[in-house]
């Protein structure tokens, strides 16, 4: 009986670590085969562990938002194999890795991407009740994400009524709100001040190790990439 149950005890131990996000030989090619091809991607290999929050750096062009495009299944790459959380997204049907992405992934984008017609509440709510959970169950989780990330006396604005550092908080709830295991983030603080940029990724960065989710983020900035567990830089459509 002690057998089985510290059998147990190690597997559970072991689905909370070891590699969640795997890329082997993925290429992305726009245009393949015309003589305006684009390599995006060349032969990428990667691993990234559950848990560590990496930043992908790289000059303009290099294919930084490419990858994180092609390995969250928002872009399909034209070789290669994608696992995430030992999923095989290319075998995966349209709706199935649509809903896949809707349940176990966050995007956080610099442009924020909120809806403007509805509530810091109502957009943070917007990924549970697409899941098909209860609006009752939706907004009290949505208003204790908001309370997390500090803006819960804002739940009734609407994004033209709050602040850059305000909407991005929003944007971060809404990513969360569904305790994803991985999280996207492209530019985060690109549009943001330096102090604002400093506090909200503190704040991906605290919730980022609260969650033990992993996050991927494409970055420009030194300072910010500063603060991760890794840095992976690219130049070429390549890992360097």
């Amino acid at each position: 009986m002690f057998r089985k149950k510290k059998k147990i005890e190690n597997s559970a131990e072991n689905a909370t670590n070891g590699t969640i996000i795997r890329v082997e030989n993925v290429s992305k090619i726009y245009n393949k085969g015309k003589e305006n091809e684009v390599v995006a991607l060349n032969s990428v290999d990667l691993k990234i562990e559950r848990g560590e929050l990496v930043a992908v750096m790289g000059p303009s062009g290099s294919g930084k938002t490419t990858l994180l495009n092609v390995i969250s299944g928002i872009d399909e790459a034209t070789s290669g194999r994608i696992f995430i959380d030992g999923q095989d997204l290319a075998k995966m049907k349209d709706r199935k890795k649509t809903k896949y992405r809707a349940t176990k992934m966050g995007f956080i984008f610099q442009t924020f991407n909120l809806i403007p017609v509805l509530s810091a509440l109502e957009n943070v709510q917007m990924p549970l009740l697409i899941s098909g959970e209860h609006p009752s169950s939706a907004k009290e989780k949505a208003l204790e994400m908001l309370d997390i990330v500090g803006l819960k006396d804002r739940a009734d604005h609407k994004p033209n009524e709050l602040s850059g550092g305000q909407r991005q908080r929003v944007t971060i709830a809404r990513a969360l709100v569904h305790k994803p295991a991985v999280i996207w983030a492209d530019e985060p603080t690109g549009n943001l001040d330096r102090k604002t940029a400093f506090d909200v990724f503190d704040l991906i960065k605290k919730l980022n190790k609260k969650y033990n989710q992993t996050t991927v983020v494409v970055t420009h900035d030194e300072e910010i990439a500063a603060k991760t567990d890794r840095i992976i830089k690219m130049e070429s459509g390549k890992i360097i």
